[in-house]
């Protein structure tokens, strides 16, 4: 118990600290965002009323508190028209206590407007992006997963031979290949030259309208070579760290035990030697998985897939400082969460985990 409170509470003030950072860096960056909503649409008055309205002519430490209250799932809601919270126009589940200067309520994390689309929701905007990314990265480590801890139990069961030098020479290139290196050459190979034998396109998003914007399909094709290409990295390292893992497990005196008891080879890896050595493949596998929605910024751009990391390529040319905040945060909250709940699969997993806890 003491534990878990420990971690949540580490979980949090990790969360914290990054909210912190991201809102201090954009915040010293260079220029007006007055000016980046408005563009070249503005005038001394329009500009005061918009700074006023997002709060931007308040102090820094002003501007800091009132970002806490809008990330915050319960916060404060002044009822002054003229006030920077009072413009938020976010979803609000339950009200707490009612005031004549405001209420507090239970809510949605607001994420702010957008500087360029005027009068939308950061939240809407990555809303309606981020289930691909989740999706593509789902698919590339489904298919790292899947291929990584194959290929590492082959390569353990024969250390040394051709087969064994050659997925570690494959795995190698696969991780010091730059992501988006290898996406452009698979883009150009599968998606473009050899188009013709592998019917796959270059580039393309999950969900595609006909020609006359009436009706939509799921083109499932357009994932298989984005996924393939983010899977590329996740899986050498899985590979590795199956191979050293599984090796370092057939030499425990419980497998000699599993051999003298005269099990097949398969028997002995599948039920003894590769359920112990899954520990630091999970690890790896739950850094790679909340990277990956970061990580995914090239690949998503390269192939056109209408993700996060797309979203942030445009948001960053546009100068769209809300929606490349709010698409920050996402990924990190991601990156946090995705790391405790590793912590308590671990303990799942392994008795002396637990016990230490």
């Amino acid at each position: 118990m003491r534990k878990n409170l420990k971690n949540t509470t580490y979980t949090f003030s990790v969360l914290l600290g990054v909210v912190s950072l991201v809102f201090f860096l954009f915040t010293v960056l260079p220029g007006d965002p007055a000016r980046m909503m408005l563009d070249q649409r503005e005038d001394s008055e329009t500009l005061e009323a918009v700074r006023k309205k997002h709060g931007f002519n308040l102090p820094i430490y002003q501007q800091y508190l009132w970002f806490l209250n809008d990330l915050s799932p319960i916060g404060w809601h002044s009822s002054d028209p003229e006030h920077v919270s009072a413009h938020q126009n976010r979803p609000v589940l339950v009200v707490f206590y009612k005031a004549s200067s405001g209420h507090f309520l239970l809510k949605w994390p607001h994420l702010r407007e957008s500087f360029q689309q005027q009068g939308q929701r950061v939240n809407s905007i990555i809303g309606r992006v981020l289930p691909n990314t989740i999706i593509l990265a789902l698919a590339a480590m489904t298919l790292a997963l899947i291929l990584g801890i194959t290929l590492g139990v082959i390569s353990s069961i024969r250390p040394g031979s051709i087969l064994d030098h050659t997925i570690t020479l494959v795995s190698t290139l696969g991780m010091s290949v730059p992501s988006f290196l290898s996406a452009i050459a698979i883009a150009y190979l599968f998606g473009f030259l050899w188009s013709s034998y592998t019917g796959l396109p270059m580039n393309g998003t999950l969900v595609e309208w006909d020609d006359w914007g009436e009706s939509k399909r799921i083109a499932w094709e357009n994932l298989i070579l984005p996924a393939f290409t983010l899977g590329i990295r996740p899986l050498a390292v899985i590979t590795q760290l199956t191979r050293s893992s599984m090796l370092e497990v057939w030499q425990q005196d419980y497998m000699r035990t599993a051999r003298a008891k005269g099990l097949t080879l398969r028997q002995q890896a599948l039920r003894h030697a590769l359920p112990n050595a899954l520990n630091p493949v999970i690890t790896s596998a739950s850094g790679w998985l909340a990277s990956m929605l970061a990580g995914a910024v090239f690949v998503e751009y390269i192939f056109g897939w209408n993700g996060l990391g797309k979203l942030i390529v445009e948001a960053l040319d546009t100068l769209d400082l809300p929606v490349v905040m709010g698409c920050v945060l996402i990924i990190a909250t991601f990156f946090v969460f995705i790391n405790f709940a590793v912590d308590i699969i671990h303990a799942k997993l392994d008795p002396r985990i637990k016990e230490k806890q």
